[in-house]
């Protein structure tokens, strides 16, 4: 079976393949192995606004989509979803969740209506061996997934679950889980995380809201020695943020948003490349800079 007679299979399938049993997906994208390694991406996904807004940062990601296969499934890891344990959504439908408070009614009207994947739950929790996987049944899909990942895929035709961050963990622990999921990847799964690399709303210059690339001294000295250890493969000096100084700190005054690049760049493999996009500040102290391995 070849990838456009496999596509046209899944979306024969009722909900989209959400129904699929763990057995009917290994045979479905068991035949992608040998072809296929998806791409893995970390996208910058700013404010919840961009889910409805047209600017530059949403062309490049329906940009990126359409140079990419389309995948099976998605799993995302969104900055939004912190947990104590780790927890893969395992529901068929998913609700789209509205995490946010003081926008338009338009944003609150959004809904995102992809289907889940049980059978890809089930099959993350048995591929993690370090730890145990929870199912959840509850959370469904927060801004930090569906406000971008719409853009990638707009007809909601995509199976996607989420994959919970566990505050109580240090970076390497995230960066090491993200190791096992790779995995994935020859299966036609994509992987997607979603934060900001500098992500400091208390810090944001409102008034410099819509001026273009605006960023203080210290999110821009951070962004660019981020992207120096990302395009080296230096990921130990990514791990070790703490320990690089006072715009890191600055940058990253808590760590949710940050961690999900962690779970991308724990991904690529030895001879992949790496490439940046949506390379801009915002107001001062947010970066849009977003990432694609492979």
């Amino acid at each position: 079976m070849d990838r456009k007679q496999f596509l046209q299979t899944l979306s024969a399938l009722p909900l989209a393949g959400a129904a699929v049993q763990l057995a009917d997906l290994g045979k479905l994208t068991g035949s992608l192995a040998a072809t296929q390694i998806m791409p893995a991406l970390f996208l910058g996904h700013g404010s919840p606004m961009n889910a409805i807004e047209e600017n530059e940062f949403v062309a490049n990601f329906r940009k990126i989509a359409k140079e990419i296969p389309k995948p099976v499934a998605i799993l995302c890891v969104s900055a939004h979803w912190e947990t104590r344990g780790t927890f893969v959504t395992a529901m068929k439908n998913p609700p789209t969740i509205h995490d946010f408070g003081g926008f338009p009614k338009a944003l609150f009207d959004v809904q995102y209506n992809a289907p889940g994947s049980p059978a890809l739950a089930q099959q993350t929790k048995e591929l993690i061996t370090s730890i145990s996987i929870g199912l959840d049944d509850k959370w469904g899909l927060d801004h930090g997934a569906w406000s971008v990942i719409k853009h990638l895929y707009p007809n909601a035709d995509v199976p996607i679950i989420q994959f919970s961050i566990d505050y109580t963990k240090p970076p390497q622990y995230h960066y090491d889980l993200g190791k096992q999921l790779a995995a994935l990847r020859k299966k036609g799964i994509l992987i997607i995380g979603s934060g900001n690399i500098v992500h400091n709303l208390g810090l944001m210059d409102w008034k410099n809201i819509h001026t273009d690339n605006f960023g203080f001294d210290w999110a821009v000295e951070a962004n660019e020695k981020m992207k120096g250890f990302i395009k080296s493969g230096d990921h130990k000096q990514l791990i070790n943020f703490k320990s690089q100084g006072k715009a890191f700190e600055k940058a990253i005054p808590s760590p949710e948003h940050y961690l999900p690049l962690l779970y991308t760049l724990a991904l690529k493999g030895e001879n992949e490349n790496v490439s940046i996009f949506n390379d801009k500040a915002v107001a001062g102290s947010l970066t849009m800079t977003s990432v694609k391995i492979g």
